[in-house]
């Protein structure tokens, strides 16, 4: 089985597997400036797309302009988180360099698009493929491909630890080789119930004080954890951007969640903001949480309720996950100011970070290769690729970290 890394080989961001120049795994884009896509041409015979965030999916809609559709797999929420992101690409970025797809190609997707459920085989490109749960977000998958003779096991974003939105990772199928997400290699998370616990504890204090807490949020998974957290906690909130859309279609889906029923009673007790008449402003006045996006404060109503709450000290801004470099998410954390709208704004707001993380830390990484220590590991989808690879050989793996564009077989 010959496989190349297309995208995803020392870096975080346009992940892309092709094996035997058929089948394609993921084809997502880099959120730099401006954004990088895979490498190289490719017309694949097949697509299966392990999950929904933009760097596994969001450049998928631009394989549709040629003229033969390959089709496209994956879980049902898969489908529609990233059929939401290539929507809202077009509205933000159509026919420029950041959006390399037109609204055609997204009806095309449609077409082309054939949903399974998890551990329910089916044939692409002449392999059979199995989807298993990730623990990542919603619909997240391993993707497990079996031409008859090697089984190779492709990891997407996976996460072994609790989270209240979606079950943990226990899928462990056999296989010959693996390709192996390695986000948080060299982290260790701190206990889940302990980082809800200061959350919650710092929204309320925040509150209490007569302040306003912004809550950035990646639309999808972070923004439905965050109003899970608030719902157990008691703790009122608003929810406004993209998070909205998203929690109603996940609602639609409720064998691939933990618990739809929380993520009901998340729904009803929080307050959806529609925009309309000024009441963007007027929330930012109350003593509330607003759970809103963009997650790194890039854009979205955040760059509404960010200038209104930054000049009182008492108000708060509370992250709630890694800020990439370059950010204004990230120049917050590190200076207490950031551009925000076009306008670089000093914030007095207190600013925190809280680790809501969905991908596996090292121990998590370990644990799941563990069962895997007889077969070749290729490490991909981090920013130590290469060191994490060296690790893993010192613990007796037979692991490699291959380059971008790099072909390898197994």
């Amino acid at each position: 089985m010959k496989i190349r890394l297309l995208g995803g080989a020392d870096e975080i961001g346009r992940s892309a597997v092709l094996v035997d120049d058929s089948l394609l795994l993921d084809y997502g884009i880099a959120s730099e400036s401006p954004p990088q896509y895979p490498v190289g041409e490719v017309d694949p015979d097949a697509v299966v797309v392990s999950h929904g965030h933009l760097d596994h999916a969001g450049a998928v809609p631009a394989l549709m302009s040629s003229g033969d559709l390959p089709p496209v797999h994956w879980t049902p929420p898969t489908r529609d988180l990233a059929t939401t992101l290539a929507e809202d690409t077009l509205k933000l970025h159509g026919s420029t360099p950041r959006c390399p797809f037109t609204d055609t190609d997204v009806r095309r997707l449609t077409q082309a698009s054939v949903t399974h459920g998890y551990e329910e085989s089916f044939e692409a490109a002449g392999y059979e493929v199995t989807l298993f749960n990730a623990g990542h977000i919603p619909g997240s998958a391993h993707v497990l491909v079996d031409d008859g003779d090697i089984r190779l096991l492709y990891t997407g974003d996976f996460h072994t630890g609790d989270q209240r939105l979606v079950a943990p990772s226990t899928a462990r199928p056999e296989a010959d080789a693996v390709i192996c997400e390695s986000t948080y290699s060299d982290v260790t998370h701190e206990a889940r119930d302990r980082v809800e616990k200061r959350f919650a504890e710092s929204l309320q204090q925040t509150v209490w004080q007569g302040g306003t807490v912004v809550v950035p949020a990646f639309a999808i998974g972070r923004t439905q954890e965050a109003m899970l957290v608030c719902n157990a906690h008691d703790i009122d909130c608003y929810v406004d951007g993209m998070g909205q859309r998203v929690t109603e279609q996940l609602k639609r889906h409720p064998e691939f969640l933990r618990d739809a029923d929380a993520l009901r009673g998340a729904t009803s007790s929080t307050r959806f903001v529609t925009g309309r008449d000024g009441q963007r402003r007027r929330i930012a006045e109350q003593n509330t949480v607003i759970i809103t996006t963009s997650g790194m404060l890039n854009g979205g109503p955040a760059m509404t309720y960010v200038p209104a709450i930054r000049h009182h000290p008492t108000n708060k801004v509370a992250l709630t996950g890694y800020q990439v470099e370059g950010t204004p998410g990230r120049e917050l954390l590190e200076t207490g100011s950031a551009e925000l709208d076009g306008r670089v704004m000093p914030v007095s707001a207190q600013v925190e970070l809280h680790q809501f993380s969905a991908h596996a830390d090292r121990e998590g990484l370990f644990d799941f290769l563990d069962s895997y220590r007889e077969v070749p590991v290729l490490v991909n989808h981090g920013d130590r690729t290469g060191a994490f690879a060296g690790e893993l050989r010192e613990d007796g793996f037979a692991a490699s970290a291959p380059e971008l564009g790099e072909t390898v077989r197994v």
